[in-house]
């Protein structure tokens, strides 16, 4: 009569070897190692292992299946993210003149177009020492003068390309401006 029952957590008593018992046999006592491996070893060579903690069971253990998954490439366990500038909205500028200032009734033409050029200076400069990539100038239709002073102003940057914005969304007065990033 064995002193060991099949399941029970064995080790070689002069080697570091361990592992649970699978069959007894009259002669020999097999043992599933660690390592998943078939083993006999006579009784008298094996120590009974008592464990609370059992790291996990050798009985579920299958080696075809950990060779069929070290087959299967892995996929990377973070997906690349778009830089959040591309799916940011746009910064919006509305250079209408009542949207500047309260009251323009004491200004000149000259002035009010003053005003408008200076605001798209300053967001435009505040984009770009922010980072912010597109920014869209909303001047209306009206004359086109406007507009004109604004592709003047944009053209003296090296590092933007302007373009018509969105007409489904802004109509024909405004102009988009596209900030490249230095790295």
């Amino acid at each position: 009569m064995s002193k060991f029952k099949a399941g029970d957590r064995v080790e070689l008593m002069d080697d570091n070897l361990e592992g649970r018992v699978e069959k007894i046999t009259s002669d020999f006592i097999t043992v599933r190692t660690t390592e998943g491996f078939l083993m006999d070893f006579p009784e008298a060579d094996l120590v009974r292992i008592d464990d609370e903690i059992d790291e996990f069971d050798l009985a579920d253990f299958d080696s075809e299946q950990v060779k069929q998954e070290k087959k299967i490439p892995k996929k990377p366990s973070s997906q690349r993210v778009k830089p959040k500038e591309r799916n940011a909205p746009p910064m919006e500028v509305d250079l209408h003149i009542h949207q500047l200032k309260v009251s323009s009734k004491n200004m000149s033409n000259h002035e009010m177009l003053n005003l408008q050029l200076d605001t798209a200076r300053h967001k435009l400069e505040f984009a770009m020492r922010k980072r912010i990539q597109k920014v869209v100038f909303i001047h209306g239709v009206g004359e086109g003068v406007l507009k004109m002073e604004l592709d003047y102003l944009f053209s003296r940057y090296s590092n933007l390309k302007y373009y018509d914005a969105d007409y489904k969304k802004y109509g024909l007065g405004a102009t988009e401006v596209y900030i490249f990033q230095n790295a």
